[in-house]
């Protein structure tokens, strides 16, 4: 090889590559040891932070969600004296137990005297006054029977829960014991299929559900939900909202009624709680103030397509107590009384007054309009659930109101965009 001189030193030209290569070794070893330590570094920040702000469901002492809390700290549970006085299970009967679940979850019917907590079961005797029997008319027995049968009427049942808030790991568990007197849903077997939606509120991002216990009217659910990372600052000024529904397989699911807590008052430093409240009626929308929705529609006659612009929405009403409605639209077109296309905009998060600006081609199968019309369906959007209409609005030729005027419109101007306000009548 040769050499290179100068002035000062002299070095050979084959030496370079070996310094290079020695300096992009020793570069490589740098960089692999310095993102292994960055791994290291961040798995150790990620074990040691605080859990985030999430739930874990334990069904009748089993933990569901088994892959967000260690095997041996498991909140949600019995209280120590309870777990004493349990006879030891082997772990083959727990397994047993959880293969005669069906397949919606449930377990096989139990007592339920044995499983109640002895602290619910204190019921307030009515004291009838001696010889009030005799001082009381016809005329006021009548009237005590129809008061018994309104209450009757009116009475929804009793829902039975626990609260308890765990400092350690700032984790607020609520378990969902048990409906009492709950009224039948079910016409022909006089019956419901109940279940519980529960949701935190004011931000309604939380929102579970417990299983459907079926053919019963005082269900025994015994479900923990725990929510995690919440401080204990924050919890009076949350609330807890539960919804009692029955399934039903073939339409939407019968809301039996509610039952709001607000939790600024409640201690829960103490420990766990028990409460009862009764299950009031749901605060439904009135058919008068379901808002009204901007529709804009056009006929093509020469490509025979039609096409729709779902505007704006606005006045749509509160989704009960639970705050604001998340609402959406859904467009259904119809051939003969068939639905032949159906599309959906955008959800519009916790506004009342929603801008969608979606628009929507439909290619009309048939000359003409006569036996097409379109159906819209304003929504509101559930986590987890069946989502609940809002209100719904017809366009045809044989609507009636504002959507019959505005479908005329457009088979009389074809190729002309026409828009209109309309109010949604009940889903």
């Amino acid at each position: 090889c040769s050499n290179i001189s100068s002035s000062r030193f002299t070095f050979p030209v084959c030496e370079i590559p070996t310094v290079v290569g020695i300096f992009s070794a020793f570069g490589l070893v740098f960089t692999v040891s310095l993102f292994a330590w960055i791994c290291c570094q961040r798995r150790s920040s990620k074990s040691n932070k605080t859990p985030p702000y999430k739930f874990v469901h334990v069904l009748k002492g089993v933990d569901i969600y088994p892959e967000n809390l260690n095997s041996k700290k498991k909140f949600g549970g019995d209280d120590k004296q309870e777990v004493k006085n349990k006879a030891a299970v082997p772990k083959n009967s727990l397994r047993l137990d959880l293969e005669q679940r069906d397949l919606n979850g449930n377990f096989p019917k139990t007592n339920l005297n044995a499983g109640s907590p002895s602290g619910l079961e204190n019921a307030t005797p009515k004291v009838f006054p001696e010889g009030g029997k005799e001082g009381l008319s016809p005329d006021s027995l009548k009237s005590n029977v129809s008061l018994t049968s309104e209450e009757k009427q009116e009475k929804l049942g009793t829902l039975f829960f626990s609260l308890e808030y765990n400092f350690e790991r700032k984790a607020f568990m609520v378990n969902i014991r048990e409906a009492r007197g709950l009224p039948a849903m079910d016409e022909q077997s006089m019956t419901s299929d109940p279940y519980i939606k529960m949701t935190i509120l004011p931000e309604k991002k939380h929102k579970v559900k417990t299983r459907v216990l079926r053919k019963s009217l005082d269900p025994a659910f015994d479900e923990t939900f725990t929510f995690y990372g919440i401080p204990y600052t924050q919890m009076q000024e949350l609330s807890l909202h539960f919804t009692v529904l029955s399934f039903d397989r073939f339409s939407r699911d019968d809301i039996i009624g509610e039952v709001l807590i607000p939790l600024s008052g409640i201690e829960l430093s103490n420990g766990k709680i028990l409460m009862n409240r009764e299950i009031t009626k749901r605060n439904s929308r009135k058919s008068s103030g379901r808002g009204e929705l901007l529709i804009s529609l056009c006929y093509q006659s020469t490509t025979n397509t039609l096409t729709v612009v779902v505007l704006k929405a606005r006045h749509l009403p509160k989704s009960d107590v639970s705050g604001l409605s998340d609402p959406y639209v859904k467009v259904n077109l119809y051939h003969a009384k068939k639905r032949i296309s159906k599309k959906k905009t955008h959800v519009k998060k916790c506004t009342p007054n929603a801008v969608f600006n979606e628009l929507f081609v439909f290619d009309i199968p048939c000359e003409g309009l006569e036996e097409i019309s379109v159906e819209f369906l304003v929504l509101d959007s559930e986590r987890g659930s069946r989502n609940e209409v809002i209100g719904r609005l017809v366009l045809g030729a044989a609507a009636e109101g504002t959507g019959g005027e505005h479908w005329k419109e457009i088979c009389d101007f074809p190729r002309r965009q026409i828009a209109k306000w309309h109010v949604l009548s009940d889903g």
